[in-house]
C-alpha cells in the first residue's frame, strides 16, 4: 500500500514539473491558437463532446473491463456487480477473467471491490473515491466522457491536475500516461447580471501520451461504455426484449379488433 502511495506521489510531482517546465514555452503556442479561428481551437467546444458509446458492442465492452480493472480498480470499486455476472455477460472465458482480470484472492463470487481501504483513500485524496456503479445512470456516459477527456495541467492543484467537468477534482489524471498533458488556456466573459467568468479558450498541447488523439478517444469511449453497461446490466436484453413485446401488443390488439368487429357486427 505504501508503494501505491509513492508512485501516485511521483506521478503528482512528474505532473507539476511538466507543468513548470512547460510554463516558460506555453505563451508562443498559446499566442498561435489564440489568433486561429474559433472553430480550430483545441477543445473550446468541449461541452459538445459526446460518448456515442453502444453497449451492444460487446468488444467495446471487454475492452472497458480491461481499462477498468488496469486503472480505475485501484481506487474505484463496483459493489453492485460480480465477478461472474461480468464474466458471463460479457462473454469472457472463466479461465481467462481469473488470468487476466481477477485480483489475486478474489474469487469469481465476490463483488468487484478496490482493495484500497476507505480510510487511507479519503487521507490521501481528501474524500473517498466514489462507487461506480450506477455513476453512468447518474451523471450520464456524455458527463464521464468529458470528464476524461478535459484534465489539464494546474500546478495550484495538490494532484497537479484540474478538470473542466469537474473543477478542483480530488482524482489525479490517472490516464496522463496514455493521453499526454496539456494546458488550458481562459478567457473572461462578461455575464448578462454584470459579472464576469472564466471559460475555456483553448488547450494547449503539452507533452505526449502513449495514444494518439483519435486512439485516447476510442479508449474513453471503451471506458464509458464498460461503466454504462455496470449501471444497468440487462440494457441490451431488455431493448430487444421490448421489441418483441411491442410487436406482441400490436397483434394482440388486431386480434381483439376483430373480436370486436365480429361481436358488434350485428349491432346497429
Amino acid at each position: 500500500m505504501r508503494t501505491e502511495v509513492s508512485q501516485a506521489a511521483r506521478g503528482a510531482l512528474a505532473l507539476l514539473a511538466a507543468a513548470l517546465l512547460a510554463l516558460g514555452s506555453a505563451a508562443a503556442p498559446a499566442a498561435e491558437e489564440a489568433g486561429a479561428a474559433e472553430g480550430g481551437k483545441l477543445g473550446a467546444d468541449w461541452q459538445s463532446w459526446r460518448a456515442k458509446n453502444d453497449v451492444s458492442d460487446m468488444p467495446s465492452v471487454q475492452r472497458g473491463a480491461r481499462n477498468f480493472v488496469s486503472y480505475c480498480m485501484g481506487c474505484h470499486s463496483l459493489k453492485y456487480e460480480h465477478w461472474s455476472r461480468l464474466g458471463h455477460d460479457l462473454a469472457i472465458p472463466q479461465a481467462l477473467l481469473e488470468k487476466d482480470l481477477l485480483p489475486p484472492g478474489d474469487k469469481t463470487t465476490d463483488y468487484i471491490l478496490t482493495s484500497m481501504p476507505a480510510s487511507d483513500a479519503a487521507n490521501w485524496f481528501g474524500k473517498t473515491p466514489p462507487d461506480l456503479s450506477l455513476m453512468a445512470r447518474e451523471r450520464g456516459a456524455d458527463y464521464l466522457y468529458q470528464l476524461f477527456t478535459t484534465f489539464y495541467v494546474d500546478p495550484t492543484r495538490p494532484t497537479g491536475a484540474n478538470n473542466l467537468r469537474l473543477p478542483a477534482i480530488a482524482m489525479p489524471h490517472v490516464l496522463s500516461e496514455l493521453e499526454g498533458l496539456k494546458g488550458a488556456v481562459f478567457r473572461t466573459v462578461r455575464k448578462s447580471d454584470g459579472g464576469s467568468e472564466q471559460v475555456l479558450d483553448h488547450f494547449v498541447p503539452l507533452a505526449p501520451g502513449r495514444l494518439s488523439a483519435t486512439e485516447y478517444q476510442g479508449f474513453v469511449r471503451d471506458t464509458v461504455n464498460f461503466l454504462d453497461y455496470v449501471g444497468d446490466p440487462t440494457q441490451t436484453a431488455r431493448h430487444a426484449l421490448g421489441v418483441w413485446v411491442v410487436l406482441f401488443l400490436l397483434v394482440f390488439t388486431w386480434l381483439a379488433w376483430l373480436m370486436k368487429r365480429e361481436y358488434w357486427k350485428d349491432v346497429h
